[in-house]
């Protein structure tokens, strides 16, 4: 029999956990039973493909299988001619997770929505690997092994998206920043979200309170911040090689803590809404030779953390 060449990390006994991992969290324990049963078979079944899918797209959770096959059935997720018990085929496989997992295909799949150009779509995209004739019958390996690399997918899709809209964002935050004539201040995008980073910021001598000019400049970035409610802050600080390591650590968490109690006064957000960080001279972003250098590191950055939200 024909079979799907598979890749090196599949799911085998040893990368079982590394595929589960990208099942619904919500779902772990349940899912994590079906791999296991899923592993041993030869041949799945409709009943078993559809109630698999179903449940790593999030769709509903079915405890007998029947249930999800009529679920499928009702919806024209499955070959017309399939049948509860009998063993799934390629191309219907293909069609079912085209449709479970809302994956969008070329003019024909479109147009006819039909296992053949499901099949060919899945090929396309490399989630049905090697040489493989569509009418044969699916492995729970071969099984798992498509719908890891569907999951793989849709999250490197949802990723890219995510990092469109922050760069969206910081392009936003630096228009507005150019438009109120904001200096040393540059939005952009980094793990984290988006940092708004205030290079050269000045407090008064020996203390950590904001020298007037800093406070008109935070008090631009509050109103940005205030456009954008919904999603926590993280503030940080950082130093020069000035002092020693402990020293840095303190001087760049209290400016730290410093910007953060001025964005709490003027209302941006909440003490719970803002977490402080002081990271001394540990992330320079410029030589630590030279004064200009040395200003750009003394800096503090408030971050729009793209994994928080409000409340």
């Amino acid at each position: 029999m024909v079979s799907i060449v598979k890749k090196p990390v599949l799911f085998y006994p040893a990368a079982i956990m590394a595929g589960i991992l990208l099942l619904p969290t919500m779902l772990f324990a349940q899912t994590a039973q079906r791999v296991e049963n899923l592993l041993g078979e030869t041949a799945i079944s409709w009943s078993t493909a559809a109630a698999f899918a179903l449940e790593a797209a999030d769709v509903q959770v079915f405890p007998n299988p029947d249930d999800a096959f009529r679920y499928t059935v009702e919806r024209k997720w499955l070959p017309k001619k399939a049948v509860a018990g009998s063993q799934a085929k390629l191309n219907g496989v293909s069609l079912l997770l085209m449709r479970v997992f809302k994956l969008k295909g070329g003019w024909f799949y479109s147009m006819a929505k039909n296992p053949h150009y499901a099949y060919r779509e899945l090929v396309y995209r490399d989630i049905i690997t090697g040489r493989a004739d569509p009418e044969m019958a699916v492995s729970g390996d071969d099984f798992l092994y498509m719908v890891n690399r569907i999951l793989s997918i849709k999250e490197n899709e949802k990723l890219s998206q995510v990092r469109k809209e922050e760069e969206r964002l910081a392009r936003e935050i630096n228009a507005q920043l150019a438009a109120h004539k904001v200096t040393d201040t540059i939005a952009t995008v980094t793990s984290e979200g988006v940092t708004i980073s205030l290079s050269n910021i000045q407090f008064m001598p020996n203390s950590t309170e904001l020298m007037e000019p800093e406070r008109v400049k935070i008090r631009e970035i509050a109103q940005i911040l205030e456009n954008i409610p919904e999603r926590n802050l993280l503030v940080a600080g950082h130093t020069a090689m000035a002092g020693t390591r402990d020293e840095q650590l303190r001087t760049s968490r209290d400016r730290a803590q410093s910007v953060a109690n001025y964005l709490i006064s003027l209302g941006v957000r909440t003490a719970a809404e803002i977490t402080v960080q002081g990271y001394g001279a540990d992330r320079p972003i410029a030589p630590n030779s030279t004064e200009e250098g040395m200003a750009q590191n003394r800096r503090v950055e408030i971050t729009i953390l793209s994994g928080e939200r409000r409340g």
